[in-house]
């Protein structure tokens, strides 16, 4: 009885082996695989790393336009004042905004509302694609009132 059980598993042990030695014909298939869908991987991976910089340089763009407000509409701010702290915030902010000392910083006052505006370009992750950021905010400038 033991020796049958052996002759059944060495029957089995021949038959699993037939079968990977067939499955030889695709041998080597990985690899190309691989090297096929390989240039598709690395174009989806750099193209979520752009996207990522140009959300990040809009939102350095934004916060700086609301410091520049922030700044420039307080009680009888000082001209320019919206602009410094605008540009104060960049320079800390790092290279997520890039050219925005070419294009600059603007602060537009009037009686009672002040705009600032940054613009620049995005981070480039992919050399020659970047893309032109603008962002701009608003604001009330405060001032005495008579009830």
């Amino acid at each position: 009885m033991r020796r049958a059980v052996l002759t059944r598993w060495h029957r089995v042990a021949t038959a699993a082996r037939r079968r990977l030695a067939a499955g030889d014909s695709e041998r080597g298939a990985n690899p190309v695989e691989l090297a096929v869908m390989m240039p598709l991987i690395l174009v989806l991976l750099f193209a979520s790393i752009q996207i990522a910089a140009v959300f990040l340089a809009r939102s350095t763009a934004l916060n700086a336009a609301q410091s520049g407000v922030n700044a420039q509409r307080t009680y009888q701010a000082e001209k320019g004042a919206g602009v410094e702290s605008a540009s104060r915030f960049l320079k800390a902010a790092g290279g997520w905004l890039v050219g925005w000392d070419k294009s600059g910083v603007t602060c537009e006052t009037t009686p009672t509302e002040v705009t600032c505006t940054v613009s620049g370009r995005s981070l480039s992750v992919v050399p020659g694609v970047d893309f032109a950021i603008q962002q701009t905010a608003h604001g009330t400038v405060e001032r005495v009132t008579t009830p």
